[in-house]
């Protein structure tokens, strides 16, 4: 892992953005004597980690006590993206805008991203978990899709956040049974891309005899901010 920039925000955090092999970050710490806990965070569905609003999550969470990391991985944010991933990419804007079913593009599209994003957040936790700062425990936070995958094969993760925005592929809805940690579910009531009845029967499918689902009303960006506090509240419990 090697550190390309660093600035102190006015929050008392740090930023720093790195660089693992191909694979670009961005590491957010607060001001800590003692090494602290550790939360992944990834945008829904590829986008980049640059993205506002996640910005502002992460750096409220970090100001909370929390080391807090991000990527692009492979296919997400600025990366290159391959053939296939375009096409889809191209397919998805044209069924949209034709007003034509769009479920088994995003299969092809989030199943590809969530089979090369796991391997390279691993790769990153492996990374992190080995700087002096960060101690752990683990938690998780964001993108559904491969949130659900890392808690099922990343036993060093003990607790998770999932957003209900994104597509979540018919592998990831089998897998979630075997998600075994705490786990706070939110869902925006109204969202226009989301199924409301998709994303219950996917909360109730989760295997973990601890989950909680806040639903909120409002559409997809519309979730209310005291969710990030009551999210560090739930990794407060979890993870401190």
């Amino acid at each position: 892992m090697r550190f390309t920039s660093e600035q102190r925000l006015d929050d008392g955090v740090v930023e720093r953005e790195f660089t693992l092999g191909e694979i670009p970050g961005t590491l957010w710490t607060p001001e800590s004597a003692v090494p602290v806990p550790l939360i992944l965070m990834a945008h829904n569905n590829g986008l980049p980690k640059g993205a506002a609003r996640m910005v502002a999550r992460a750096r409220h969470t970090a100001a909370a006590g929390y080391a807090v990391a991000t990527i692009d991985a492979a296919g997400c944010g600025d990366r290159p993206r391959s053939a296939a991933d375009e096409q889809a990419r191209a397919d998805l804007r044209q069924a949209m805008q034709a007003g034509e079913p769009v479920d088994e593009i995003f299969e092809s599209l989030v199943g590809s991203l969530v089979e090369k994003a796991v391997p390279e957040w691993r790769t990153t936790l492996d990374a992190l978990l080995a700087l002096p700062e960060i101690g752990g425990p683990v938690g998780y936070s964001g993108w559904t899709a491969v949130g659900i995958r890392l808690a099922v094969v990343e036993p060093r993760i003990e607790a998770a956040g999932f957003f209900a925005g994104g597509y979540v592929p018919r592998a990831q809805r089998e897998e979630a049974r075997q998600v075994g940690v705490p786990l706070l579910f939110l869902l925006q009531w109204d969202d226009e891309g989301n199924p409301r009845q998709r994303a219950l029967d996917l909360f109730d499918a989760f295997g973990t005899t601890e989950k909680t689902l806040h639903a909120n009303l409002g559409g997809h960006t519309g979730t209310p901010w005291f969710e990030v506090e009551d999210g560090n509240r739930f990794y407060d419990r979890h993870l401190k």
